[in-house]
């Protein structure tokens, strides 16, 4: 399974990698939201975790777009954010968990 992983801090990133790597997933990374929507526009991946707040484009711009143009890889969001409303907000741009 190939996971795309959207994080802009870059050890983070690489301790996702490090762990899905060991678990089996092959697994790209990008570290801004620009990047990390053409990635998953041009590749083909079995999941994205997205964080949302992302340099240059957000997770839910991210999101809401990749859903708009039909894409249906599921997405799940990591982030720092605690509120309800960034919950709901992630879920309502497209976001599976």
């Amino acid at each position: 399974m190939r996971i795309l992983v959207v994080e802009d801090e870059v050890d983070l990133a690489h301790t996702l990698h490090t762990g899905l790597t060991a678990e089996g997933y092959s697994v790209d990374l990008a570290h801004d939201g620009q990047q990390g929507q053409w990635m998953t526009r041009t590749g083909d991946y079995a999941l994205v975790v997205l964080d949302l707040t992302l340099p240059g484009l957000n997770g839910y711009k991210v999101c809401a777009q990749l859903r708009r143009e039909g894409n249906a890889t599921p997405i799940l969001v990591l982030t720092a954010k605690d509120g309800e409303w960034d919950q709901a907000e992630a879920l309502d741009t497209g976001a599976d968990d």
